[in-house]
């Protein structure tokens, strides 16, 4: 389980501190999808860094499964189990798909019939792909499944995805969706994703409201949809709902 208990953090400038995020709690629940949403430029993204430990809070605390993880760094939240998808997932001109999965799992004799379940899992074609370089002949949709992929081969206890709908066409969005439901199955990990979709907030477990760096609202899906439908809060959750945007935060 994930806790997030009042966390803040600031960026400062030369004569000032422009806060980011302002006393933000919440709980991710093992075994749960969850998704954080909200209008552009509302900490979306900062807090995705805050949780991987790219970026440290100036207040609060970060706990996983009870542990203070608030001061550790990338690489020991990753030893923990936290993995994190990018928005753009990087592209590693010399080296081939199987190798990446063999880097992910920490096994370097992952064999290729192992690597090959991990491809089909997120519905690419095992065959096609396992030799492939992981370079700029992939497609914007094949590079999310192949990281998606690398998730699944790490086997963490939190995956955390910053907006995965951005910079994908409208099929392979779709084909998206099919993804995660499949992996929160097969993984009975916890999800996060930073989403504006509404086909994502569909299938959530629950729903976090984050907008001018505070949580405006959570709960189940079938609290949050119609709320944000109604769109009582002063944010454009009705843009959100319609396609949102490809931007970061």
């Amino acid at each position: 389980m994930l806790e997030l208990k009042n966390i803040s953090f600031g960026v400062e400038s030369e004569d000032s501190t422009k806060e980011i995020i302002r006393d933000v709690s919440f709980v991710v629940p093992d075994e749960k999808f969850v998704v954080i949403t909200g209008p552009n430029g509302g900490g979306k993204s900062t807090l995705a860094r805050l949780i991987m430990g790219i970026e440290k809070p100036s207040a609060g605390r970060i706990y996983l499964n009870g542990e203070d993880i608030t001061e550790l760094g990338i690489t020991e939240r990753a030893k923990l189990g936290i993995s994190f998808a990018l928005q753009q997932p990087v592209r590693f001109k010399g080296i081939h798909v199987v190798d990446l999965l063999r880097l992910a799992s920490g096994n370097q004799k992952l064999s290729v019939s192992d690597a090959c379940e991990y491809l089909s899992a997120v519905g690419l074609c095992a065959r096609d792909y396992i030799n492939r370089e992981v370079n700029a002949s992939l497609s914007g949709g094949e590079m999310k499944r192949i990281e998606i992929a690398t998730v699944l081969a790490r086997g963490t206890t939190l995956s955390v995805f910053d907006e995965p709908e951005a910079g994908i066409d409208l099929w392979s969005f779709q084909s998206l969706i099919q993804v995660f439901e499949n992996m929160q199955k097969r993984s009975h990990a916890s999800i996060l994703i930073i989403s504006h979709q509404e086909r994502i907030l569909e299938i959530a477990d629950s729903i976090i409201l984050i907008a001018e760096g505070q949580v405006r609202g959570q709960g189940s899906k079938e609290e949050m949809l119609p709320e944000l439908m109604k769109s009582t809060v002063p944010v454009t959750c009705n843009r959100i709902l319609e396609g949102g945007v490809k931007n970061a935060d």
